[in-house]
């Protein structure tokens, strides 16, 4: 069955749209403002030829004319700005997303055209916002342990707040880890990897940076801590994990 290709809907709308370009073509709101200057005093035109024609055109009706023209003028100009206003707020928060900048919520609007676009800026940015998320976190954290990765732990100890402050730093490696792999494969080292890593990040403290650095590697920056402190500390993480084996299957540890 051959594929029937649709038009999208509003077509006649894109054509007017695209006619009207050679009224300021940068601005979108001065080409309504204009369209709806000359559709306002039509009316009023139309009655000083008819009455021009007749040898009967009277100024003063006109001037009233022209006033109550200039004032629904001026009315419906001040509504089409508030009008124009969300559409605008859209456009600008669908450039900062093609630009992959997060924006903030948009207000949201009733079930008319704006409305509907509004609400569709809003799904894009939440499913924005959730991507550049997902991103970040597959950059700088390690997807088995959800520690930080080698990436992620040395832009956190990079920041100024850590950098120049005094602290202790250590490098922690598991013992006979290959012996782990050799008998109950990588998916067995894995959950050793997991196991230890959640030991850890409960074994030190609320401020300390800690990452895997690769493998069986991890590492830890203790910031304004002194090496005693600091020794004190993993030393009480090693009690918990003789406490609490590191279990592989068939028993090992």
């Amino acid at each position: 069955m051959p594929l029937r290709r649709t038009r999208p809907s509003g077509g006649a709308t894109v054509h007017f749209y695209k006619a009207t370009r050679f009224l300021f073509p940068s601005s979108f709101r001065l080409r309504i403002f204009s369209l709806c200057f000359v559709a306002t005093h039509l009316p009023l035109a139309t009655y000083i030829l008819w009455k021009a024609a007749d040898g009967d055109l009277q100024w003063a009706p006109v001037l009233v004319l022209l006033s109550g023209t200039l004032a629904g003028t001026g009315l419906a100009l001040g509504a089409i700005h508030g009008l124009l206003t969300p559409i605008e707020a859209a456009s600008d928060a669908l450039l900062a997303l093609e630009a992959g900048q997060r924006v903030g919520q948009l207000p949201g609007g009733g079930r008319d055209t704006v409305g509907r676009l509004l609400a569709s800026v809003n799904r894009a940015a939440l499913a924005t916002d959730r991507l550049i998320q997902s991103l970040d976190q597959a950059a700088t954290h390690d997807v088995l342990t959800g520690l930080y990765n080698r990436r992620g732990f040395l832009a956190q100890v990079g920041q100024a707040d850590i950098a120049h402050r005094a602290g202790a730093l250590a490098m922690l490696d598991l013992d006979h880890f290959k012996r782990v792999n050799d008998l109950g494969g990588h998916a067995a080292g894995d959950r050793v990897l997991r196991t230890f890593a959640a030991l850890l990040e409960v074994g030190v403290r609320k401020g300390d940076v800690l990452g895997r650095w690769g493998g069986e590697e991890f590492v830890v920056v203790f910031p304004d801590t002194g090496v005693d402190e600091a020794i004190e500390i993993l030393n009480r993480v090693a009690r918990t994990v003789r406490e609490q084996p590191l279990m592989v299957p068939g028993g090992g540890t």
